[in-house]
């Protein structure tokens, strides 16, 4: 590993002899470098601790005897794992580590749990596994490669994974033995730049469910033979989403998500044999079904679609193909869904626009469409702050230039206004804003008294294939002026303050906001970027290797001139000139996806032209802000940016 402070010490060098003038600190024990940016008054700290202080916990797991659960919660740095042994009883911390865990999954049969984790926000994940009994842990991989995607066989004498350790940039599929990690294999070699991950074993442990993505229209599910590591295409190569599920033991065939020949995802059946088609079952849900999972002895099944940005929980009876909607469970978001091992109770994290994640379990019946009491197992700490004084969503629409109509979330603040305006926009660029619950937002809406919007600009997902495309290649402009359209619409409304409007995102999201201060300088008051994008061609060039293909199929291929012209054409750092917007720009030097030297080169074009800009730049952390001595920071200081930009 790089030494932080070493690192910080260059760049207080380097960027001195560029620009003597910027008034540069270096806190968080040299972790956290910021340029230009004022100290942060105690007042502003004292204000916003109680909105720092909420805390969620979110659903990992089922103990053995299924008689206890697994949550992730922060009570310290970082999200530790605790274990929680009845309804509100209380979380007894398991880990203790400086970096954050990723994915956390029981070895059946056993209480033994497997988990990944990276340092510094690399994303280059290992496996570990942990005794919940002891806290003792040990690496299972290479301390090298990105690892993750784990998934056991039924018995719990295997672990199937995804990996880059044969050559760092081929994401193949392995499977070793959690007892002699040593001997791990390759089952599948990727014969291309995109994302193999492994899905199920079959019942008896010679087969594997494998699924090919390459982008968020296009995946296929495969079947391997790990007696022979052939591999046979069972769905897909077809333009269309094909995300394998699980194993239909019972009559020869899986079940998958897929949207061939419609405009959404669907849950389908099919059986195991290439060429077959595929059966779909939910035609009556004109919504994406976005995850699902089956209990262990395969008589029932979850799943989740996604409507509108909120999330419907459905039970299904896998033999006969009913299924039948939960309506107990609160409107909002729902994540790992995942039954107890007897298969009587289900678990998951429910989080609602006012309330922060948390881990419910729906009690079951003997029908297999039938469910009782949805049970609360933990309620998170939100710092002393009255809930019912949070401000919810509201859904709108308003019409872009070509007349399409697209979504939004509104979060309005309590009064007659007219309010301020931050204008977030999501990144991906296939993602969604969603009505769920955010203590940045609801602490800008109390501390601000600003609206808060979320557009899903042309692009998002779970809109129909239709619209996810509608930004790629050369109509990559289209999406921001999806953004013109929405302050033309800020206009026409009597409480928000078309006068003072500000952007912010991250990632792609922080592209678009680049983007906008190119087009709409003299219609916004700020500019928050969070690692972002602001040239895509040298994105691409310096982007991971194991990630590169995915992001060209996406934003396109850099190496065709024509499409090199294009990018070069609408990447915000060749157009400063147009710029003229206070910036605030936030970095984490570990970055894999969207590199350090994207916010360097925006940072160092906006100063050569003579324009004051923030800097914040974390050594510590990757893509975005995990650790909360630093995201603390970068809450107070952008509250600081808006106070002194947007609303004073």
């Amino acid at each position: 590993m790089h030494n932080p402070k070493l690192l910080a010490f260059l760049l207080v060098v380097t960027s001195s002899l560029a620009f003597a003038d910027v008034d540069r600190r270096v806190v968080n024990n040299g972790n956290l470098v910021l340029e230009d940016i004022p100290e942060i008054p105690a007042d502003v700290v004292d204000d916003l601790n109680r909105f720092q202080n909420i805390r969620s916990a979110a659903f990992r797991g089922w103990s053995r005897d299924g008689q206890s659960l697994y949550v992730t919660t922060r009570f310290d740095d970082v999200s530790s794992l605790h274990r929680v042994d009845m309804p509100m009883g209380a979380r007894r911390q398991l880990t203790f580590f400086d970096e954050p865990m990723g994915q956390v999954t029981r070895q059946p049969g056993s209480d033994r749990l497997l988990y990944t984790q990276d340092a510094g926000g690399s994303e280059f994940a290992q496996i570990f596994s942990l005794d919940p009994a002891t806290g003792d842990y040990q690496m299972l991989t290479d301390g090298e490669s990105r690892n993750g995607g784990m998934t056991f066989d039924r018995r719990g004498t295997r672990v199937a994974f995804q990996s880059t350790r044969r050559n760092g940039a081929s994401n193949d599929v392995w499977v070793m033995d959690p007892a002699e990690p040593g001997k791990a294999e390759v089952a599948l070699e990727a014969n291309d730049g995109f994302y193999w991950a492994p899905v199920e074993f079959s019942a008896s442990g010679s087969k594997l469910l494998v699924v090919h993505y390459k982008n968020i229209t296009e995946s296929n599910a495969w079947l391997v033979d790990l007696d022979t590591n052939e591999s046979v295409l069972l769905a897909g190569d077809n333009g269309s989403v094909n995300l394998p599920a699980a194993f239909d033991d019972d009559r020869d065939g899986f079940w998958l998500v897929t949207d061939q020949g419609d405009e959404f995802q669907r849950l389908a059946w099919q059986p195991l044999e290439p060429g077959a088609a595929a059966q779909i079952v939910t035609g009556d849900i004109a919504w994406n079904v976005s995850g699902g999972t089956l209990s262990e002895d395969r008589s029932r099944m979850a799943f989740v679609t996604n409507e509108g940005g909120r999330s419907r929980l459905y039970l299904m009876n896998p033999e006969t193909r009913e299924y039948r909607r939960v309506d107990t469970i609160p409107t909002g978001l729902l994540g790992n869904i995942a039954f107890s091992p007897d298969g009587r109770r289900l678990g998951m994290t429910v989080n609602t626009a006012q309330t922060p994640s948390d881990t419910y379990v729906l009690e079951l019946a003997d029908d297999p469409l039938s469910y009782g009491e949805l049970v609360r197992w933990t309620e998170s700490e939100v710092g002393g702050l009255d809930t019912t004084q949070f401000v919810s969503h509201e859904l709108v629409h308003y019409d872009s230039f070509d007349g399409r109509e697209i979504p939004a979330w509104i979060q309005r603040p309590r009064g007659d206004g007219p309010h301020p305006v931050v204008i977030r926009i999501h990144g991906g660029p296939e993602s969604q804003a969603r009505p769920g619950f955010s203590s940045t937002f609801q602490m800008w809406v109390d501390k601000l008294g600003v609206a808060v919007i979320q557009p899903n600009v042309r692009g998002s997902s779970n809109y129909g294939k239709s619209y996810v495309k509608l930004d790629n290649g050369f109509k990559r402009e289209d999406s921001v002026r999806d953004i013109g359209a929405l302050l033309d619409w800020i206009e026409t409304q009597p409480d928000l303050d078309a006068s003072r409007v500000a952007v912010y995102g991250g990632s792609y999201g922080g592209y678009m906001v680049l983007a906008s201060a190119v087009h709409y300088s003299d219609r916004l008051r700020a500019v928050i970027d969070v690692v972002g994008i602001s040239n895509f061609v040298t994105f691409l060039e310096n982007t991971q290797d194991y990630r590169r293909d995915a992001r060209r199929e996406e934003y396109g291929d850099e190496r065709d001139p024509a499409m090199r012209a294009h990018l070069e054409k609408i990447s915000p750092v060749n157009s400063v000139d147009k710029m003229n917007v206070p910036m605030f720009i936030i970095q984490g030097e570990n970055d894999p996806r969207v590199p350090v030297t994207e916010a360097i080169q925006m940072v160092e074009a906006l100063r050569e032209r003579g324009e004051d800009v923030w800097y914040m730049n974390a050594l510590n952390e990757g893509h975005g802000y995990r650790k909360r001595e630093n995201r603390d920071v970068m809450a107070q200081a952008i509250v600081m940016f808006l106070r002194e930009h947007l609303v004073d």
